[in-house]
């Protein structure tokens, strides 16, 4: 037997599930909504499942949609673990976005999860770019009823080219698939990056930089 090659297999499949949400150990596990009400279940702490009913398994927070009447037209509206804790455990979570006619969902990615773009109503342009050096651009026009992967990690956008107000559900691979905004995480961060790394690294001015960072970033995800 090649052990070296048994090792690097082993090595691995234990990234990988490193690398993925914690697996359940038992049906459910919804977090305790105080110390209570909680209860060790199988090595856990959860709701006492005497204590578990329908509606901690329900949400109606999907059913209308954000404030569209920002600078990006856009609003998002996120059911991830913070808003919805039945997900704990089940290595999913979905968001709405809602779209004016124009807005616009700015470049970002999800570090933990993929992402399947479904389009409910409208007409969306929606792309990707792969990792260097390629930074291969993968675009497409989408329209209601249409699908879109976004690859886990990877920047990506959607923007409504349609007539009307557009709006879409995404899914996603991890219960906590995290947001980072290119722009906001390049330009709004705190404390901010120094301009002269910027400038150096976006090959331009100093006084660019600087007019971009007293800009006032907009944050479209309505958390909470």
């Amino acid at each position: 037997m090649n052990y070296s090659l048994l090792f690097f297999a082993l090595l691995a499949l234990a990234f990988t599930f490193s690398s993925a949400d914690p697996p359940t150990i038992q049906d459910f596990c919804i977090p305790p909504d105080s110390h209570s009400n909680a209860k060790l279940v199988k090595g856990q702490y959860c709701k006492d499942p005497s204590k578990v009913t329908s509606d901690d398994f329900y949400s109606t927070r999907l059913r209308s949609g954000g404030d569209t009447s920002n600078k990006l037209g856009t609003a998002i509206t996120p059911i991830f673990i913070d808003e919805f804790p039945a997900l704990n455990g089940n290595g999913l979570a979905m968001s709405r976005v809602d779209y004016q006619k124009g807005g616009v969902n700015p470049p970002h990615l999800h570090p933990r999860a993929s992402e399947l773009f479904t389009v409910i109503e409208g007409t969306l342009l929606a792309g990707f770019v792969t990792t260097n050096p390629n930074n291969t651009y993968y675009t497409k026009i989408l329209n209601k009823g249409d699908t879109f992967v976004f690859p886990v990690g990877l920047i990506h956008f959607q923007m409504n080219i349609g007539k009307s107000n557009a709006m879409a559900i995404a899914a996603f691979s991890s219960q906590n698939p995290g947001v980072v905004s290119v722009g906001n995480a390049i330009f709004d961060s705190h404390p901010p990056i120094s301009p002269d790394v910027l400038a150096k690294s976006l090959l331009t001015s100093e006084v660019e930089i600087t007019q971009q960072q007293l800009k006032q970033w907009i944050h479209i995800i309505n958390f909470g």
